[in-house]
C-alpha cells in the first residue's frame, strides 16, 4: 500500500508534464513589409480618390474611425469583428460579416494587413485599412467553392473594420 503512495505524486508529475497548453501561442509578429511599388500605387490610388490615410511602416494605409477604449489586439489575440472586404479595383465586395454577434477569429491566422491594421485601434473601434497585394492575399486568385474568382491575384483591397471585443 505504501508503494502506491509513494507513485502517485510522480505519476502525478508525469502527468502534468505531458499535458498541453491550451494558452500557448504559436503566432510571431510579422515582419512583412510591401514591396516599394505597391505602396507608391496605393498611395496614388487613394490620392486619386481623395483619400486622406495614414502611411503605416508595413505598407498599408489606414483611417482610423473609432479608436476605442478596450483591449488592444496582438497576433495571439482572439479577435470578434464584422467587417466589409472591397476590391478597390472596382468596388466590388467581395467578404462581409455584419451579424449581432460578429465573427471571431485569431488575428495570427489572418492576412498580415489586418495583423498590421488591427493593433493600432482597441476594442470597440474601427478602422479602415487599405492592403496592397503582399501584405493581403498575394499572386494567388482566391476562389468560391465553386472555383469562381473572389479576389483576383494581386488585388488591392479596403477593409472596413469594427473591433467588437479582444480576448
Amino acid at each position: 500500500m505504501k508503494k502506491w503512495f509513494l507513485c502517485l505524486p510522480v505519476l502525478m508529475i508525469f502527468l502534468m508534464s505531458c499535458s498541453k497548453s491550451s494558452d500557448k501561442c504559436n503566432f510571431t509578429e510579422s515582419s512583412a513589409v510591401a514591396v516599394a511599388a505597391e505602396v507608391v500605387y496605393l498611395q496614388n490610388l487613394l490620392n486619386v480618390n481623395s483619400v486622406s490615410a495614414t502611411a503605416h511602416p508595413s505598407g498599408i494605409f489606414y483611417v482610423v474611425d473609432d479608436p476605442g477604449a478596450g483591449a488592444t489586439a496582438s497576433v495571439c489575440s482572439n479577435i470578434r469583428v464584422n467587417y466589409t472586404g472591397t476590391l478597390l479595383s472596382n468596388a466590388t465586395v467581395f467578404d462581409s460579416n455584419n451579424a449581432a454577434a460578429g465573427v471571431s477569429f485569431v488575428l495570427g491566422q489572418l492576412i498580415v494587413g489586418w495583423q498590421k491594421g488591427l493593433p493600432l485601434i482597441k476594442s470597440g473601434g474601427r478602422i479602415t485599412i487599405y492592403i496592397p497585394p503582399s501584405l493581403g492575399y498575394g499572386s494567388e486568385d482566391r476562389t468560391d467553392q465553386y472555383g469562381a474568382i473572389v479576389i483576383p491575384a494581386n488585388s488591392y483591397l479596403k477593409f472596413e473594420i469594427h473591433l467588437l471585443d479582444v480576448q
